[in-house]
Parts: structure tokens; sequence; C-alpha cells
């Protein structure tokens, strides 16, 4: 990763992305309204994301909806497009971010993983299924959990929430009656396994709708 501060055409380049993956998000149904944000690492030390704008159509982006954040997802003073105002989620991105070492995080309203919280508050518990190998998992006799937290309007308490529960394993979170962040190493990878992990939600609901482990 390059080092020295984020300069504008790099800032340019991941809002451009962003807006690319925002498009595809709105278009399937997941970041309804101005809901929903992702975020893309630029620097390691110190910390610096680039994270999509708040208050935006994430279905009309365009490069200049992002902002630069730091660890604690405030707007950096000296950013190289200022004037944009990020979400009060991008906390939440830079803990995840700086606690798994993803480079991309997505974060959308996807309804199956959310009713899945409803049925499993504890967690979300499913083994033997092929489409667990777009988590990184094996399809077979290998018991995932997806954790899952109560909300929070305060990302400082959300993050020490996702902390507990985090396993270096499991690349996503649900957050009851809000959401689901998923991250990987670019934003391609983080989009598969939320499309993975919303295929898996659903079918546990169909399949199942009661708080047993799937298998």
């Amino acid at each position: 990763m390059n080092a020295g501060p984020v300069t504008a055409a790099e800032l340019a380049r991941a809002g451009a992305a962003l807006a690319a993956e925002s498009a595809r998000f709105a278009e399937l149904g997941w970041m309804r309204g101005t809901s929903g944000n992702l975020s893309v690492v630029l620097r390691d030390d110190p910390l610096r994301l680039a994270v999509t704008a708040s208050g935006r159509d994430k279905g009309e982006l365009v490069d200049q909806d992002v902002v630069l954040v730091d660890a604690a997802g405030a707007a950096v003073a000296d950013q190289p497009s200022p004037g944009q105002r990020p979400s009060a989620e991008a906390g939440l991105h830079a803990r995840i971010a700086a606690t798994t070492g993803a480079a991309a995080v997505v974060h959308v309203h996807v309804l199956a993983p959310v009713l899945a919280a409803e049925r499993w508050p504890d967690g979300l518990v499913l083994r033997d299924l092929e489409m667990l190998k777009g988590l990184g998992r094996a399809a077979h006799d290998d018991e995932v959990t997806i954790p899952v937290v109560p909300n929070s309007q305060d990302m400082t308490l959300l993050g020490d929430r996702f902390a507990r529960v985090h396993d270096p394993g499991i690349p996503a979170l649900i957050v009851a009656r809000h959401g689901v962040y998923v991250w990987g190493r670019d934003l391609a990878q983080a989009r598969h396994r939320a499309e993975c992990l919303e295929w898996l939600a659903a079918f546990a609901l169909a399949a199942h709708g009661r708080p047993t482990p799937i298998g």
C-alpha cells in the first residue's frame, strides 16, 4: 500500500470504484433510499479509508461522493476533496478494517440476514452448504456461526459488540433489525461474500425457520 498522504487522484479513483459498487447494490435493492455505505482502505498507518458520502442516493453516486476518514471514522481535516460528510457508521468501517485487516467493507440493508437474526438472535448457524465456500469456509463438516449483535446508534458501542463476537474465520456481521457488514481483500470479494450471505440466510429461513443448526 502506498505511503504518504492520500492524493486527490487516489481518492477520486476510490470514489469511482465505490460508486460503481454502490450502484450494483442499489440495483439489488440492498441500498434503498440513501441507506448503506461502502469503504476501501487507502492507508494502513495511519489508517485512512475512503467512505461513501452520507445522504446521497447510492444508485447515483459520482467520483466526488466520497470522504477520506481516519481510524475513528472522522473526516480527515486536510483531505484532498473536502466538503462531503461521512456517515456516522464510518467509525464501524474503520474498526472492522483495523481489526480484520480487510481492505474493503460493505454495509448494506439486505433483508434475509436481518430476518434470520430475528429467528436466531444468538447467531445464524450453518453447515453442509456449498455456498459456504463463498465465505471462505468448507462446504461440508464445517459449522459456521454468523454473529448477530444488537443495533446501536453509538458506533463505539457497536464496535465493542463486534469485537466481542468477532471470529477471524467469519467475514461478516449481522446487526439486528438493521443490516450486515461484510468485508474482504477488495470490493469485489466483499460483494461476493455479501451475495453468498444473502443466499445462506434465505436458505435457512426457507428450509427451517427455527433456531436450530442447518445440516
